[in-house]
C-alpha cells in the first residue's frame, strides 16, 4: 500500500495533486497548564474537546509562572507546560528562567502572555520556549501549537478516515460507502481500505464478492501485538487500489467491545492506507460513540421519512458535541422516489438536522439489488448510470479534492416542529 501512486496518479483525469491527509492526533502525553486568570482555564480546558486532544492527560492549576516553579521544585515535571503570565515583557524572561531551573530538559513550555510584541516573542524563542500565545486566544490555537510540537508535518502522513452509518437499519450505508470506496479508487487512482465494523453481520465481503480466512475480529483480538506488519497480512486485496477488512458476519460468539476496541486498528490503517472507510453499523455502543469521535468525516444514511429523520438528527446532534471544532456530519438521503410512499425532500430533510445535503440517490432496485446478488459495485453493473457520478462527488469531497456543492432550496413540506425549531446547544 502507498500513500501516492505517482503512474497511475498522473493517469487520473481531473484530480487535484493530493489526498487531504487525516488529522493528526497528538501522542499520550501529559500536559500541566498553569493560569492566572479562570478564562484562560476554561479555555485550555475545552481543548480536552477535540478528538485530537482524545489520548493526552490534561490538568489545570492556579498560579501562573509562580506556581509552576513551585509545584516543580518537589515534583517531576509533564511533557508540556502552559503556563500564564501577566508579568511585564522586561520581567518575563527573568521568570522563565526560574521555571528552567527545576523543570526536566526534555520538558517543553508553551508561554500565555498579554504582551503583543514581536522583539519579546524572538527573544523566548531564542531562550528555548517551545511557543508564545498572545490573549485573547482561542482553544483551536493552542490545540494547533501543541499539534506543531507533537504531530509536526515532517511526520509520516496518516490517511483521511471517513465513517458510514446509517440513521435506521436498512438505509443503505454500507451500500454507499462500498461504492464511494469504488469511486475513489477508480478516479483518483488511491489506495482505500475499507473496514467493516458489523462484525456479527457486515456485508462487506458479499459486496466486494471476497471470503477472506481472516479480516477485522483477528485485527481486534489480537491488539496486544498488531502491527503494521500483522495488519497488512490481515487485509485482502478486493479489486484494483481496494483492501479490506471484512467482519467475520457469523454468531459463534458474542462481540462486547470495549469503547477504545478499534482504536489501534483505525490508526494503523491512517498510517498504511491513504484513505480509510469505515463501515459502522446501526448501533449506539460506546464503541461506536468514540469510533465516530475520532474520524475525520462522518457520513449519515438515511431515507427520506419521519423515523429517519429523528434517528438522522439524533446522531447528527451528538456527533457536533462530541466534535465542536470539526466538520458536521454530511446526509445522503438514500431510496428516494419510492412510488406512493410520502417523502421528506432531501433538501428539507437536511436542513431539519441542520447538516449539509452531501448527496440524494434515487430508488433503484433492480440495479442494487442485482450488484448485490452478484457481489459487484454498481459501476460494474451499470458503467453508465447517473448514480456513479453521485458516489464520485461524494468521493472526491470526502477526500478534499472537490469543493462543497451548494443545496437546493428547501420545499414547503410540513415537518414536524420537534425537529424544525430544535438548534444546536
Amino acid at each position: 500500500m502507498n500513500f501516492i501512486d505517482n503512474d497511475d496518479r498522473a493517469n487520473a483525469s481531473d484530480a487535484p495533486a493530493e489526498t487531504v491527509s487525516g488529522a493528526r492526533l497528538i501522542p499520550r502525553i501529559t500536559i500541566q497548564a498553569f493560569c492566572e486568570h479562570s478564562q484562560t482555564a476554561q479555555i485550555i480546558e475545552d481543548t480536552t474537546h477535540d478528538r485530537r486532544m482524545s489520548k493526552v492527560a490534561l490538568t489545570t492549576h492556579n498560579g501562573g509562572l509562580e506556581g509552576a516553579v513551585e509545584t516543580y521544585r518537589t515534583n517531576p515535571t509533564p511533557n508540556l507546560i502552559l503556563v500564564e503570565t501577566t508579568l511585564p515583557a522586561d520581567q518575563i524572561e527573568g521568570a522563565l528562567g526560574k521555571l528552567a531551573e527545576v523543570c526536566d530538559a526534555s520538558t517543553r513550555v508553551i508561554v500565555i502572555g498579554h504582551v503583543n510584541d514581536v522583539m519579546l516573542y524572538r527573544s523566548l524563542i531564542r531562550a528555548g520556549v517551545s511557543e508564545y500565545l498572545v490573549m485573547p486566544s482561542s482553544s483551536a490555537t493552542i490545540i494547533n501549537a501543541i499539534t506543531d510540537l507533537f504531530a509536526s508535518e515532517g511526520a509520516a502522513p496518516i490517511g483521511r478516515s471517513m465513517g458510514f452509518i446509517s440513521a435506521k437499519g436498512g438505509a443503505g450505508a454500507s451500500t454507499v460507502a462500498h461504492n464511494v470506496a469504488w469511486a475513489i479508487a477508480r478516479s483518483i487512482s488511491q489506495d482505500v481500505l475499507v473496514v467493516d465494523l458489523d462484525l456479527p453481520f457486515g456485508t462487506a465481503g458479499l459486496d466486494f464478492n471476497q471470503d477472506p480466512p481472516q479480516g477485522v475480529a483477528d485485527a481486534v483480538y489480537a491488539s496486544d501485538k498488531m502491527d503494521a506488519v500483522m495488519l497488512d497480512r490481515l487485509m485482502s486485496k478486493a479489486a484494483n487500489h481496494i483492501s479490506l477488512l471484512a467482519a467475520p458476519a457469523t454468531l459463534d460468539r458474542a462481540y462486547d467491545l470495549s469503547e477504545r476496541s478499534f482504536e489501534q486498528v483505525i490508526e494503523l490503517s491512517q498510517k498504511t492506507v491513504p484513505v480509510v472507510i469505515l463501515d459502522i453499523p446501526h448501533l449506539w455502543t460506546s464503541w461506536v460513540r468514540h469510533t465516530l469521535a475520532a474520524v475525520d468525516e462522518v457520513v449519515i444514511v438515511a431515507e427520506p421519512d419521519l423515523a429517519n429523520l429523528r434517528n438522522a438528527k439524533a446522531i447528527a446532534d451528538a456527533v457536533k458535541a462530541l466534535r465542536p471544532s470539526d466538520s458536521d456530519p454530511l446526509i445522503v438521503v438514500n431510496k428516494t422516489g419510492i412510488s406512493k410512499r410520502p417523502e421528506i425532500p432531501p433538501a428539507e430533510f437536511a436542513s431539519s438536522i441542520e447538516c449539509r445535503l452531501a448527496a440524494q440517490i434515487g430508488f433503484e432496485p433492480a440495479l442494487f439489488g442485482t450488484a448485490a446478488n452478484n457481489g459487484q459495485m454498481i459501476a460494474e453493473v451499470s458503467a453508465t448510470h447517473k448514480v456513479n457520478d453521485t458516489f464520485r462527488s461524494l468521493g472526491l469531497e470526502l477526500t478534499g479534492r472537490s469543493s462543497a456543492q451548494a443545496t437546493s432550496r428547501p420545499s414547503g413540506i410540513r415537518i414536524p416542529d420537534l425537529f424544525r425549531k430544535r438548534k444546536r446547544a
